[in-house]
């Protein structure tokens, strides 16, 4: 297999790694199918970004038109997932796309992906867990059981007291809870949780059925008008730039297939099986979302749904079906419960990735002797994941999350088109097809939905990446294996 050339200077921000597949008997256990992968993206897609943001970005950005919103996304979703394809076929090994960076781009592009991803797939749990809290709520509540409120928002909202009173929340316990269980199950082995999660997928897939068969009956055409709300002078809100404004905001729901290319190194045959995992978990997903959002719609008001984190188990309340609103309540906390799996398990392997390149400590590469997962990784983000979920509400969470995810497309993209140039002859079992047209209309929608995103999230984003580059130079580019054997 044809190498691209590697740049060994240390004094080079640019130095790139030669692209080395690991054998089998190296590091983690290649056991995964393109069965399990598709369950994987699916976990993982179909999740927060369809049972709880649905909600929120109809109520303040698009409307009904939220379902437009869903198919922007899954447009530039699309470009993205081929670009993802081709890279994930050619270089099956765990990170993604900060993998993809550093063998294309060179080590302070892959840094500075990396480090992104650290952002986004920590946020994007937290922000699931918040939405998993809320539903255990509702469904404790369906049988009597009432938990503090206090105990289940952030200190930065507001809670009604039994006694009518408002105060501010003092953490979300639940939601830190669930973190640590499912990092001590990612912990305890991949192919474990992936049969979990494959039985979560069924659930949740079923659930979607049963809302859509169900509550298609019950849809008041009046909540669709009209379909495309005003814009109220302000952008994001309503009018065609609300389209795009929920479309960023929703957009952290398309990381899926993100995470099943970081568990490349974890797929028995990658080359024939990634593109089948990423495309097919994105196509499931997109056609999912856009039937389930229209039926959302229109089973409630979208000015109905302000602020509301569980949104369908009010839609479900429109229906008489009693027995449909505890299933469904009791399906989307499996649909949750298997997206946190797949984030933090993603989570874990940038970070493994990124250690075993010498970026970070090499403590964060050690393997467990017996159950062959990174769960020192495991560890820290079950704790910093766990403090953002139970001290941030969840519509801050989810703008960090999407502008994370986009910047990481937007650099696939930029790395298939660099590879193509800079290795020609490498093997590719899937290429994306029309040249550089695909991945320069995945760059340039990527964008587009960024720019729609409002100011904060970018000055979050901003921050984060010079914290991000103090570490590279104060720790990360002497420590590189690339300087060290230059």
């Amino acid at each position: 297999m044809a190498q691209p050339p590697v740049t060994r200077s240390s004094s080079s921000l640019l130095r790139r790694k030669r692209i080395e597949i690991p054998s089998d008997t190296q590091g983690l256990r290649r056991v995964l199918g393109p069965a399990s992968l598709i369950a994987l993206g699916i976990g993982c897609t179909i999740g927060a970004g369809l049972f709880s943001l649905t909600g929120i970005a109809a109520s303040e950005n698009a409307g009904p038109a939220v379902v437009l919103s869903y198919i922007v996304a899954a447009i530039a979703c699309g470009f993205a997932g081929l670009c993802y394809s081709e890279l994930a076929s050619m270089i099956p090994i765990a990170g993604s796309a900060y993998s993809y960076a550093y063998m294309a781009l060179g080590e302070v592009v892959a840094w500075i992906i990396g480090w992104d991803l650290v952002l986004e797939y920590a946020v994007g749990a937290a922000a699931v867990s918040v939405s998993w809290s809320r539903y255990v709520a509702s469904l404790l509540g369906s049988w009597g059981i009432s938990l503090p409120p206090r105990l289940l928002a952030s200190p930065f909202e507001t809670v009604a007291l039994p006694d009518g009173s408002h105060v501010a929340g003092l953490m979300n316990l639940p939601a830190a809870f669930i973190i640590c269980v499912v990092s001590a199950l990612l912990i305890r082995g991949v192919s474990e949780s992936a049969r979990v999660n494959a039985a979560m997928v069924v659930v949740k897939l079923a659930i979607i059925i049963a809302v859509v068969a169900f509550g298609v009956p019950y849809i008041k055409t009046a909540n669709y008008i009209p379909f495309i709300p005003d814009n109220t002078g302000t952008f994001g809100h309503f009018g065609f730039s609300g389209i795009m404004r929920a479309a960023g905001t929703i957009f952290f729901a398309y990381v899926g297939f993100d995470a099943v290319s970081t568990a490349a190194q974890e797929a028995r045959n990658p080359g024939r099986d990634m593109p089948i995992g990423i495309l097919g978990s994105l196509l499931v997903c997109t056609v999912a979302y856009v039937l389930f959002s229209l039926v959302l719609t229109g089973l409630v008001n979208y000015k109905d749904m302000l602020g509301d984190a569980a949104p369908v188990a009010t839609a479900i309340d429109q229906t008489p079906f009693a027995w449909l609103k505890l299933a469904v309540k009791f399906g989307i906390i499996c649909g949750f419960t298997s997206v946190l799996l797949v984030l933090l398990l993603g989570q874990s392997r940038v970070f493994y990735a990124m250690s075993r390149d010498g970026l970070l400590p090499r403590l964060f590469a050690s393997i467990h002797p017996t159950w062959r997962t990174p769960w020192y990784s495991n560890l820290l983000f079950m704790v910093l994941t766990g403090a953002l979920a139970a001290f941030l509400p969840i519509d801050q969470l989810a703008h960090m999350t999407s502008i994370g995810t986009l910047l990481a497309f937007v650099i696939v993209c930029i790395g298939v088109m660099f590879l193509r140039h800079s290795a020609p002859d490498m093997e590719r079992r899937f290429r994306v097809p029309g040249g550089p047209t695909i991945p320069i209309l995945g760059i340039v929608c990527c964008m587009a939905v960024m720019l729609s995103l409002d100011g904060l999230t970018w000055v979050r984003l901003a921050v984060w990446l010079v914290i991000g580059m103090v570490i590279y130079f104060g720790y990360s580019r002497r420590n590189s294996h690339l300087a060290q054997d230059s």
